[in-house]
């Protein structure tokens, strides 16, 4: 079959775009291709974390909590630098099982900081937020005010498996955020548990919001829990819940009582409160300015937070030992094999322990 006498084009032939307007020059477009490309050198992001650029610092988050070892380093880079620049702030934990208002305390809370000129940033420890125990990126949705805020910055935390993992990266973040002009550091946590002692672990100030009713004040009973909290707000004091939210401030303070004198000397204290009315707000702040100019004048302040550093160190080295020992090959193909042995009851669980440490 002879060919067409038009000249033969594939299929695959690319057709010409269309041209962009006059007013976007080549120049313009390449500068956005190379601005793309060019990731920021650790320098420039501590630069801009110190000049208060939200966007460096959201970077920074990024790299610290990135799994890829090639941002580890640059990471501990960029938090070396601003150890200089940082721990001038107030690290306050926050907690309560859902439902309590969290999100609408802290909101109403973080507002009223910012009207006092203060810069605050809100965290999050949620290692269960995958299995929905309390979605923090809807957190970050419901703050609707907060978020617009230019004084405040709302971080949500990577949900994930590893509670000390989350809590690390938690802990390296409110570094950056300290460097970046943050004197407030709102931390918190999803439920009650292990991430509560792990919040403990990093804040100077730890709240826990309760509710009236429902026999939530004899869950606040619970003795891990009431020995750390520094303060008790009953939230949602309002309307017909007032009388009951009155009752419950006062089943509080018996409890507290029963408990041994902190090493800070602070008495924990009760408070009402209702984040959606705005009302108690301010009483609280004045509470927690009390703690700090009582927990600085006796100098438990910077021991504490000392003792919060040993304490971080030992736990970073246990993570890491863990880590690097179940990463091993050997111990990945050994391990199933004691496991195997254990079920068929051919060793003991402490036998198998002793010959995998020992390889």
């Amino acid at each position: 079959m002879a060919k067409s006498s038009k000249s033969y084009q594939s299929a695959l032939h690319e057709k010409d775009g269309i041209n962009p307007p006059e007013s976007f020059s080549s120049s313009s477009a390449n500068s956005i291709k190379s601005h793309r490309r060019k990731q920021p050198s650790a320098e420039d992001l501590v630069k801009g974390i110190i000049s208060g650029n939200v966007t460096a610092l959201s970077r920074a988050i990024t790299l610290v909590e990135s799994t890829n070892p090639k941002h580890l380093k640059k990471a501990n880079a960029i938090i070396t630098a601003c150890l200089a620049y940082a721990n001038k702030s107030i690290r306050i934990g926050i907690t309560g099982v859902p439902g309590v208002g969290k999100s609408t305390f802290i909101e109403a809370f973080g507002l009223h900081l910012t009207h006092l000129k203060k810069k605050v940033a809100v965290l999050a420890v949620d290692p269960s937020s995958t299995l929905s125990q309390g979605s923090i990126l809807g957190d970050k949705t419901r703050m609707e005010d907060l978020v617009k805020d230019t004084n405040a910055f709302i971080r949500p935390s990577p949900s994930g498996d590893s509670l000390g993992g989350v809590a690390r990266k938690t802990r390296e973040t409110i570094i950056l955020c300290e460097a970046a002009g943050y004197d407030t550091i709102l931390i918190e946590t999803v439920g009650v548990g292990q991430s509560e002692t792990a919040v403990h672990s990093m804040v100077d100030f730890f709240l826990l919001l309760k509710l009236a009713g429902a026999g939530d004040e004899l869950q606040g009973i619970k003795r891990g829990i009431i020995e750390m909290a520094d303060a008790i707000i009953i939230n949602k004091a309002d309307g017909d819940n007032i009388k009951a939210a009155k009752s419950a401030k006062l089943e509080f303070n018996r409890a507290l009582h029963l408990y041994p004198e902190k090493a800070s000397g602070w008495t924990p204290k009760t408070a009402l409160c209702s984040a959606l009315k705005q009302e108690g707000i301010s009483e609280i702040w004045d509470m927690i300015t009390e703690y700090v100019n009582h927990t600085k004048a006796n100098l438990y302040f910077e021991t504490h937070r000392t003792e919060q550093n040993k304490f971080w160190l030992l736990q970073t080295i246990e993570d890491r030992l863990k880590s690097n020992f179940y990463n091993r090959e050997i111990i990945k193909t050994e391990l199933q094999s004691q496991i195997d042995l254990i079920e068929a009851g051919k060793t003991t669980p402490f036998a198998a322990a002793e010959y995998l440490l020992s390889l």
